[in-house]
């Protein structure tokens, strides 16, 4: 009889021990499925930074050549070597793209203000592939008094990786590209992005 209570006190023992260790994994497994849960949850409601770096950011800016636009200017042609020593501040525009004519007031009043205060900066307007009465009408239009030039086919874009209008290219003193904003300006980002040039 005593064997019976002892095998039956072993197998009681044996049972508790086998639900502790369930109590135990079962916890265990439920604490992992929680942090991979959290992980999850962080990296979707986190916004994706976009790592991807620009070819051109840390690099001496392309030289090119192109037809002015303007028809007060005295030279009908200039080429990005003219400004050496200069920060640049390139923005290539369409008169059809409705967010370049959304930032025109913004770049040129950020252009009259970098004049009032003696800033030697240089705004150039590089109008995509249109036709230069198209060009110069828009320009006209929107009272645009920094430089602008026309990329008849492309060649200038093309140069510069540009794959969507309007599209900010800024340039140091040294000639190296220091940024791109691949979008419409902010008053901030031009802000940002000026003090990093000049």
């Amino acid at each position: 009889m005593s064997e019976l209570a002892e095998n039956a006190s072993v197998q009681e023992s044996v049972r508790k021990n086998k639900r502790k260790r369930r109590i135990v994994i079962f916890c265990a497994v439920s604490l992992l499925n929680v942090g991979l849960l959290a992980l999850i949850l962080t990296q979707l409601l986190t916004p994706a930074t976009h790592s991807v770096s620009d070819p051109l950011v840390g690099h001496p800016a392309p030289n090119f050549s192109l037809v002015m636009l303007h028809s007060d200017s005295r030279k009908s042609a200039l080429s990005l070597s003219n400004f050496k020593g200069k920060p640049i501040v390139l923005n290539f525009w369409a008169s059809w793209c409705q967010p370049c004519k959304e930032e025109l007031t913004l770049l040129e009043n950020a252009w009259k203000q970098m004049q009032a205060q003696k800033k030697d900066i240089v705004f150039l307007g590089i109008d995509f592939q249109e036709s230069s009465s198209d060009a110069t009408s828009f320009l006209q239009l929107h009272r645009i008094s920094y430089l602008a030039g026309l990329d008849t086919n492309g060649a200038i874009a093309s140069k510069y990786g540009v794959t969507s209008l309007p599209q900010t290219i800024f340039i140091d003193r040294n000639g190296t590209v220091t940024s791109r904003e691949p979008r419409e300006l902010t008053a901030q980002e031009l802000s940002k992005n000026l003090q990093l040039i000049i």
